[in-house]
């Protein structure tokens, strides 16, 4: 049995020393010095407050994009000990010693040292020579802006890894699609595939982009695949149901796990919380749950009630009243009907307080047992402090005369009875006999008198004047006139109400509720209100000294600068080799004429170049050109402040193209030994040009040696760059 044991155990393995070499210096480009500068670096201000808040469990949300970025990066703060303790308001304030600099820039600059054999792998799956594959490589190390992007706590290297990984996956795959189908290998790359395009889409919204080109291709590979006679109905089916497993199933599910992961992690209350439901809130640690900790669930008549508007944007506020009323007659020479007036009051007050009153009984307590109040159900709401009656009429609200006035009615014994019943209409019901609940359900009041239903009109409007404290308008709106969240409103402090005096009641609004009520939210109700806050809030877009238009990036009229020394000139810049980034311009036109005249020719039944050659030549242009394509050409149509580092996922794809394009002018082009002689000798001198771009630009890419004014003045090889030179 043990006769296995006579012979040595061997193991045999290919190193591509290439491959080797090149990773290591993608891992010392990216790598060396990383702690330098030991300074804040432009939005490492922005993306060290949620490394922060991911330290202390404090929620946020962040409009910018889904949240596994923001995780990888607070992993790295997590290996290295961070304690969330550091002040993240200036760019260029120096790091305490208790914020480890290393292991928060490490994963960026790991995932943009990967991108270099990434890119030497790509070309050898695109079938193109190893000295192609070599020079891509090459180019995405001596990229000085890819270098600069991913030696820093930024997320565009972790982006444009995933990118790769994810087009090397697929490509793997595909080739081993006719002679290993549902091999472990063809499974492995495929499910690699669908898991790189889900973090790529987790890291920035930006990976979309080339996740909607791979299943473009994956679905074209498959149409091709339809019309293969040698293959089954059956086997067509699986080939089918593994892609939509790997390619849309599984990277739907794991960037739901994302968020689930950003929620379990981010349970305490934080900034962010007021963007949120009342519902959201109140699942979070702090803040509103020490408040709805024990309310109530269903809302009865007699409960005493505060009312929250679910726009929630651009602040929170609540149905308020005081005793003040409407001026007799506005500036502008309206009349009111100097009733007391009703806001929205974007702070907690013991005036936001209400009593929900059956019409047909005068109590204002809640019976034993408690009668819960139902969709449709009609109601009057009383001010908990001054006892009036939520009311409105046909009177124009003063600052939306087309609107009608809201108030808290006062019987001046004139001609103007009180109009004060409301239906009850929770929008979110499931079924027409739904219990109004507190936080959960989200509530309509439609003016049975006008059909007229309550809205915070002041959240898209001007406050009140003076007269009315600069708090909110509320209305009567029309239903005719459409449906705004604004006209939502969501319980969100209550308490079953049993004083019937009104002494006793003001002293029982500002008393605790004992009952204890769970109202977690389920996850995937987070999970739509979180993606649904990140998708449709937007922070005021405003010029930025260095923001830039698309046409700007192409060739490379704008830098940023990331960083400048208090004292020397050292400085940091997001700045692209100028060499390659006009190269890669110049191989995308060439491609693009090179197509357009093949495929004319072909038209012709002319055939230029081998149809293998051809079926490369085409395969190359839809993963680089289309790379570049699809990642650049949607910021057209992007209504957002814009900056050169959104080119760089596109410029990627871009270089890439540049020794496709290269070694096919070498092979199809130069037919003459001289000539590919003389090609190569130039591509030698162009490569020596590139090199020499990149380090002639190091010092602004790495930030040292500092350089003297005379030096910074002679790299500013374009009027548009902005050079920061220190006045002697």
């Amino acid at each position: 049995m043990l006769g296995f044991l006579k012979e040595p155990v061997v193991v045999t393995a290919k190193i591509n020393v290439s491959l080797v070499a090149l990773t290591v210096m993608g891992l010392i480009s990216r790598l060396w010095g990383l702690c330098y500068p030991r300074a804040v670096v432009f939005d490492e201000v922005y993306y060290g407050q949620f490394v922060s808040l991911y330290m202390k469990r404090i929620f946020f949300v962040d409009d910018s994009g889904p949240p596994f970025g923001h995780m990888l990066l607070a992993l790295g703060g997590y290996l290295g000990g961070f304690d969330g303790n550091f002040l993240w308001n200036r760019i260029g304030a120096e790091y305490s010693m208790n914020v480890p600099v290393w292991s928060l820039r490490l994963l960026p600059a790991l995932a943009g040292a990967l991108c270099v054999p990434l890119a030497y792998q790509i070309l050898v799956e695109l079938h193109f020579s190893h000295c192609a594959a070599l020079g891509a490589a090459l180019l995405i190390l001596l990229e000085n802006s890819l270098i600069t992007q991913s030696r820093f706590m930024l997320l565009e290297s972790i982006l444009i890894f995933f990118i790769l990984l994810a087009v090397l996956s697929y490509l793997k795959f595909y080739n081993l699609q006719k002679h290993s189908a549902f091999s472990g290998s063809w499974w492995f790359w495929l499910l690699l595939t669908g898991v790189a395009c889900s973090c790529a889409v987790g890291v920035k919204y930006m990976g979309l982009f080339t996740y909607m080109l791979l299943l473009a291709t994956a679905g074209l590979h498959f149409w091709h695949m339809i019309g293969d006679q040698n293959l089954s109905n059956v086997s067509l089916l699986c080939h089918f149901l593994a892609r939509g497993l790997a390619l849309i199933v599984i990277p739907m599910g794991l960037y739901l796990s994302f968020f689930y992961v950003h929620l379990a992690l981010l349970y305490r209350s934080g900034p962010h919380d007021q963007i949120m439901t009342s519902a959201f809130q109140a699942s979070l640690e702090g803040g509103l749950a020490r408040i709805t900790q024990g309310q109530p669930l269903e809302v009865a008549y007699g409960s005493q009630i505060t009312l929250r508007n679910v726009l929630g944007k651009p602040m929170q506020c609540w149905l308020h009243s005081h005793t003040n009323t409407y001026p007799i007659r506005y500036e502008n020479g309206r009349g009111s009907s100097h009733q007391q007036q009703v806001t929205c009051y974007p702070f907690k007050d013991v005036n936001n307080w209400w009593i929900v009153k059956d019409p047909g009984m005068q109590q204002l307590v809640v019976s034993n047992p408690p009668r819960p109040v139902r969709h449709g159900h009609i109601v009057q709401l009383v001010h908990g402090i001054t006892t009036r009656y939520l009311n409105t009429h046909d009177v124009a609200a003063p600052l939306s005369p087309h609107s009608q006035e809201v108030s808290c009615y006062i019987d001046y014994n004139i001609s103007m009875p009180a109009q004060n019943l409301w239906r009850v209409e929770i929008v979110n019901r499931e079924s027409d006999t739904d219990v109004w609940k507190t936080i959960l359900s989200e509530v309509r009041f439609v003016h049975v008198n006008t059909s007229a239903v309550l809205k915070a009109s002041g959240l898209s409007g001007a406050s009140l004047p003076e007269w009315g404290y600069r708090q909110l308008e509320v209305v009567g709106e029309k239903l005719s006139k459409g449906y705004h969240q604004s006209m939502l409103w969501n319980v969100e402090e209550h308490r079953y109400g049993k004083s019937q005096e009104q002494k006793e009641r003001e002293v029982e609004l500002h008393s605790p509720t004992q009952m204890d009520i769970s109202k977690n939210l389920s996850f995937m109700a987070k999970f739509t209100e979180l993606q649904w806050k990140i998708l449709t809030l937007k922070n005021e877009d405003t010029e930025h000294k260095y923001s830039s238009s698309a046409l700007d990036w192409i060739t490379m009229d704008t830098n940023i600068a990331y960083w400048l020394h208090p004292t020397s000139g050292a400085q940091i810049h997001l700045l692209g080799n100028v060499a390659t980034w006009a190269s890669a311009n110049a191989a995308a036109l060439v491609y693009l004429c090179l197509s357009l005249w093949y495929l004319l020719r072909r038209r012709r039944k002319i055939y230029d170049i081998p149809e293998d050659a051809w079926q490369l030549w085409m395969a190359a242009g839809g993963i680089c050109g289309g790379g570049w394509a699809v990642n650049y050409l949607p910021f057209f149509l992007m209504e957002k402040t814009l900056f050169l580092y959104h080119y760089l996922p596109a410029v990627t794809f871009q270089i890439l193209l540049i020794p496709v394009v290269l070694q096919h002018l070498s092979d199809h082009l130069c037919r003459s030994v001289l000539l590919k002689s003389m090609f190569s000798a130039l591509v030698v001198a162009w490569f020596s040009w590139v090199y020499f771009v990149y380090c002639t630009f190091s010092p602004l890419t790495y930030g040292q040696p500092a350089l003297a004014p005379a030096e910074l003045r002679a790299l500013r090889w374009k009027d548009t760059w902005n050079i920061l030179i220190r006045k002697q």
